[in-house]
């Protein structure tokens, strides 16, 4: 005689795996259905929260529903970092992120989150740096800089946007690679710090192309080299480090999207689709070459592509700040 009291068991255990299954399948056809915030760990108008918009902007056509920013200052990328952390994983809150805020800021500060547990999204873009100085330094090119540097090392200074940001990253490296020895003066950020480049108040910095190409080319403060082994397709006059005479010094501002751990990976796939349309219109790439920054190619862009690059850089550059004993004030 048949068990028939089983069936019904049968019948919710069948139901009880497919749910999930089917609740997963929803999830993507309906996602988003309002408004998805990018959260920008800097002040309005810099690098990153330019980049943010432009992808807001075009991102909004694939999604159907608008992208909104949200600009969310402090500790160098650690507040918004800790907010983004703490979100609801519903892809409804993301953030943007670069090598400072996913990278370095792991190295030097005790975070209530983990960098690398971020659930990535999509590689967006990569910009070098530029050796940058004041408009009458003596120096004609990099290798009269660092020996500028070596005869002025008691009273030579280098502006940055902070104890442990890419700029003071940066001038470390660079000491490394040079043997030379000159002050650090922190900003409130890169703005102020070039202001006072460009017055004179300070020798040099490493900036961002994004952030300085204009004065360059204004001639209100004079470029040495591009922290890149290509120079840049929009400033092709700047000779990259290996030209100049430091090969090597390899640094670059890559930015990345990421949404909270845990966020489903249909979901992500939907934003990460979103971000590779945008990043194909002419209009966005145009935009990013303008800023120095260099769209990866499409097969690149991906969220595993991101986790694959900023294991790369926590690598290389966690050892290197950890030797400094760089600490943030």
């Amino acid at each position: 005689m048949p068990n028939v009291s089983r069936r019904p068991f049968l019948r919710l255990a069948l139901g009880a795996a497919v749910a999930p299954l089917v609740s997963r399948a929803l999830r993507a056809d309906t996602f988003p259905t309002r408004p998805i915030t990018i959260i920008v760990p800097f002040a309005a108008g810099g690098p990153t929260d330019v980049l943010a918009r432009i992808l807001a902007e075009y991102m909004r056509g694939s999604l159907g529903h608008p992208v909104v920013v949200e600009n969310i200052t402090g500790a160098s990328g650690t507040v918004a970092g800790l907010r983004a952390a703490r979100a609801a994983a519903d892809g409804y809150t993301i953030t943007i992120g670069h090598w400072g805020t996913h990278c370095l800021n792991g190295a030097i500060y005790q975070l209530q989150y983990d960098v690398r547990e971020f659930a990535p999204i999509a590689l967006i873009a990569s910009g070098p740096q530029l050796i940058i100085a004041r408009p009458d330094l003596p120096a004609k090119n990099l290798k009269e800089l660092i020996g500028w540097l070596k005869s002025n090392a008691s009273k030579a200074t280098a502006g940055t946007a902070g104890p442990g940001s890419g700029a003071h990253v940066a001038g470390v490296f660079f000491q490394q690679l040079t043997d030379t020895n000159f002050s650090f003066v922190p900003y409130r950020g890169a703005g102020p710090a070039l202001n006072d480049l460009m017055a004179g108040h300070i020798d040099i910095m490493f900036d961002q192309a994004s952030n300085s190409l204009a004065q360059v080319k204004s001639g209100t403060v004079k470029a040495y080299a591009v922290t890149s082994s290509s120079r840049l397709p929009s400033a092709p006059e700047i000779p990259t480090v290996d030209e100049a005479g430091l090969p090597g010094l390899y640094i670059a501002y890559w930015h990345g999207l990421w949404a909270p751990k845990g966020t489903p990976a249909e979901i992500v796939a939907t934003l990460g689709a979103a971000v590779r349309t945008a990043l194909a219109e002419p209009a966005v790439r145009q935009r990013f070459l303008e800023l120095g920054q260099e769209i990866p190619a499409p097969d690149k862009q991906s969220g595993d592509a991101l986790r694959a690059h900023q294991a790369a850089e926590i690598e290389k550059w966690w050892p290197i700040v950890k030797s400094a004993n760089i600490k943030p004030e």
